[in-house]
């Protein structure tokens, strides 16, 4: 009937698995289902500004100064503002995740009862010597390892894809803040608040979802403990038992290790994708200006996702293959050496010869006290047979007892300590550690979301202009770019660098601002596109397009991908084609910027390098500029942007500009290119250099703007002609100090004025 019993609940315990497995199956295909049809829904509850995850306006202040993370109410508020955006819903594919987790805990939990059932029909067909008992409650055993093995192979997958999964909802969200409204930009230059981004929103991020679901999986499982079988066995056998026992351990580590996967070489690729995403995000913030200026954010996100994408793909094949994997590990380790330790410990039942010295001391005793009793009873008499066959009963029992005393009660032993505390206490640890991840983790969603949502802390010291409180207005729509009273003002409010600044240019005015270093100018440029904020005073510009307004920063930016991708960014190929763009336009646009020969050269528009190594400065330069002639924008921002460029070709470069219908506004402090230009912005005025003054160089003011640059270039080459006058007594005080410090005499100076200058520069230089 026990073995009945038995084989019902093995049978019961392979159908609850597939019965799980098929249930949760189900759920996922209906929560697939759902989440499609709720997907329009969804979309439309996170544009409304009512759900909004930033429930408070208020832009969170960060004191970088805590000392201690505690698990307390903060630490819960904060882990419910995440979880709310890596689960925002009940249909989400991670309650999924968690509830299939769950179950096979759960299963798993009901599979140890059963295996404790079947441990015992052993024990017990051991001490009763049924062998052919034994072997049914073997094969049992060997029955139920099947779906054993799987469910906890299944935990351990489900608790990397729980981490995964939390990964992506949280990735994806970043990504949309970081790359959208210019966020990055504003992290690395108008806001202080978060130190290493690409470390949090990497590596803290990863470590955050990890220790959850490790934590999940720690408090949920019960523990299996592989020592009490390996020490319980190590009881019950000899000397020839424990030799065999160590057989099958180099046995079982040589399968383990010829079959183990190259786990080692799937670290070394996860580490350096891991390296290249982190190279992604770091790509980003250095380039963040030039990038911003081009408005690449979409396209920058979608680098981001690829290199992310590529991380997870190669993570979901290691936990793949650690399915079969672990399955076999467990199969071999804690099923296999059972089985075998059990096999070991039937020796004393069966082979009673082979049996330990401690075990035949046990049996001689009973033998000999079943000896000495026996002959009692024979000197009682009539009773003897009746008396006899008690004894006999009797020591079946003593027998029975010693037998199951070594297997049983260090069974017990161990269980008893396999006690949760220690699995307490550890998990008290993981949660410390998550309640420090988490803090982090909620500071970088937080300022993001402020930050995308133009909500600042002061960074600079108290004054007049804070980024708490601006004033400015931006109007888009205008046909040209006006500026009425706005004071250019560094971020952090702490400098004017230029004065209520006002002029109006437009399509055609091709305007130059110079000015000193440091005195603002490309600043004006930041103002423009939106990057820097302006506390007061009015901007009225184009619409945010490319056909619009375009920035050519100082510093060249060569993105990620094939030379086709350095001439149309921030668009993609699909970009170029969907507009009707053909590669031989690119193919003219090179050849606009002097750069026919680039494709030739370098293996044609598909190849791909690292651009920024293999072009010259000048090359990049005018790479640059072929993105100005793909976008043909109606303005086009050039901050230095010719500066490696030849006269000549820069020349041509600006007469080709102005022909394709682009109006032209420089920044630069070479009083040569004043002649492409029809106005002038003179930053850096005054005494305090902080005023200014816009000019017409040529127009309908009759002249009087070029008179000005003519009486300027004037007044440049008079003091050169000064600075040449002079060069003749700085020649003579040269011989002079020569002589003082004994470097020629007197007569050599005299007879050679001009041998003594020669040997003069060969000695002091």
């Amino acid at each position: 009937m026990a073995a009945v019993a038995c084989s019902r609940r093995a049978a019961a315990a392979a159908a609850a698995t597939v019965s799980v497995v098929a249930a949760l199956a189900y759920s996922y295909n209906s929560y697939r289902i759902a989440a499609a049809r709720d997907l329009r829904r969804r979309q439309e509850l996170s544009k409304d500004p009512e759900t909004s995850l930033v429930q408070s306006r208020t832009p969170l202040r960060v004191d970088k100064n805590l000392s201690k993370v505690a698990v307390d109410g903060r630490f819960f508020r904060q882990l419910r503002f995440i979880m709310k955006i890596a689960v925002p819903h009940w249909r989400s594919k991670t309650i999924v995740i968690v509830a299939m987790h769950t179950a096979f805990l759960v299963l798993r939990t009901y599979l140890s009862v059963v295996v404790a059932h079947i441990d015992g029909m052993i024990v017990r067909d051991m001490i009763s010597s049924d062998a052919k008992a034994f072997v049914r409650s073997m094969t049992y055993w060997f029955l139920i390892a099947i779906p054993a093995t799987y469910t906890n192979s299944m935990i351990k997958y489900l608790q990397s894809k729980l981490a995964t999964d939390l990964r992506s909802k949280m990735t994806r969200h970043i990504h949309k803040v970081y790359l959208e409204n210019n966020t990055y930009y504003k992290t690395q230059n108008l806001d202080n608040r978060l130190d290493a981004v690409d470390q949090l929103i990497t590596t803290d991020v990863s470590k955050f979802c990890d220790t959850l679901a490790t934590l999940y999986s720690n408090l949920g499982k019960p523990i299996l403990d592989l020592v009490i079988f390996n020490y319980q066995l190590s009881r019950s056998i000899g000397v020839k038992g424990t030799i065999a026992l160590g057989v099958n351990y180099v046995i079982t580590a040589s399968l383990l290790r010829a079959l183990t996967p190259a786990f080692g070489k799937m670290a070394a690729i996860e580490a350096k994708l891991e390296g290249d995403l982190r190279q992604a995000h770091a790509n980003v913030i250095t380039n963040a200006e030039e990038i911003a200026f081009y408005h690449g954010g979409e396209i920058e996100k979608g680098f981001l996702d690829r290199a992310y994408l590529k991380l997870v793909k190669h993570l979901n094949s290691v936990y793949n293959i650690r399915i079969a994997y672990n399955m076999f590990e467990d199969m071999i380790i804690k099923y296999g050496w059972s089985a075998v330790g059990l096999l070991i410990a039937s020796i004393p039942v069966f082979f009673p010869e082979l049996a330990g010295e401690e075990t035949k001391r046990k049996e001689a005793a009973i033998d000999a006290l079943e000896k000495r009793e026996r002959e009692a009873i024979s000197l009682n008499g009539s009773n003897g047979d009746a008396a006899s066959m008690t004894a006999s009963r009797v020591v079946v029992d003593r027998k029975t007892g010693s037998r199951t005393q070594g297997f049983i009660t260090n069974k017990k032993f161990l269980i008893s300590l396999a006690d949760a505390g220690g699995r307490i206490m550890y998990s008290y640890k993981e949660l410390s550690e998550l309640a420090g991840y988490t803090s982090r983790v909620y500071t970088l969603f937080r300022v993001l979301e402020d930050l995308h949502d133009g909500l600042y802390i002061k960074m600079g010291s108290e004054g007049d202009y804070t980024l708490e409180k601006i004033d400015g207005t931006t109007t888009y729509g205008y046909t040209g770019i006006r500026f009425d009273e706005v004071p250019v003002i560094t971020p952090s409010g702490d400098g004017i660098l230029v004065r209520d600044l006002s002029f109006d240019v437009a399509p055609g005015d091709h305007l130059m601002i110079t000015g000193p270093n440091g005195s603002g100018k490309t600043s004006i440029a930041r103002i423009i596109s939106g990057l820097w904020p302006h506390f007061s005073g009015a901007v009225t510009r184009p619409d945010e397009l490319l056909s619009e307004i375009m920035y050519i920063p100082q510093r060249p930016y060569l993105t990620i991908g094939s030379l086709r991708q350095q001439i149309i960014y921030p668009h993609t190929e699909a970009d170029m084609r969907a507009a009707g763009r053909t590669d031989a336009d690119l193919h003219e646009v090179l050849k606009t910027v002097h750069l026919a020969y680039i494709p030739a050269r370098e293996g044609g528009l598909d190849a791909s390098k690292e651009w920024k190594d293999v072009l010259s400065g000048g090359e990049k330069q005018r790479m640059q500029l072929a993105r100005a002639f793909y976008h043909l924008p109606r303005f086009v921002v050039l901050d230095e942007a010719t500066s490696a460029v030849s006269s000549d070709v820069e020349a041509l470069l600006y007469s080709a500009a102005k022909d394709a219908g682009m109006t032209v506004i420089t920044i630069s402090h070479r009083p040569a290119l004043l002649k492409y230009h029809a106005c002038v912005l003179r930053v850096g005025e005054g005494a305090a250099g902080d005023g200014w003054a816009f000019e017409r160089i040529h127009g309908e003011d009759g002249g009087v703007g070029r008179e000005k640059l003519i009486q300027s270039v004037e007044n440049e080459i008079r003091r050169l002609e000064e600075q040449l006058d002079a060069a003749e007594v700085m020649r003579m005080r040269l011989v002079d100090i020569n002589v003082e410090l004994q470097i020629a005499g007197d007569e050599c100076e005299e007879k050679d004025p001009d041998g003594v200058l020669r040997h003069a520069k060969r000695t002091l230089i």
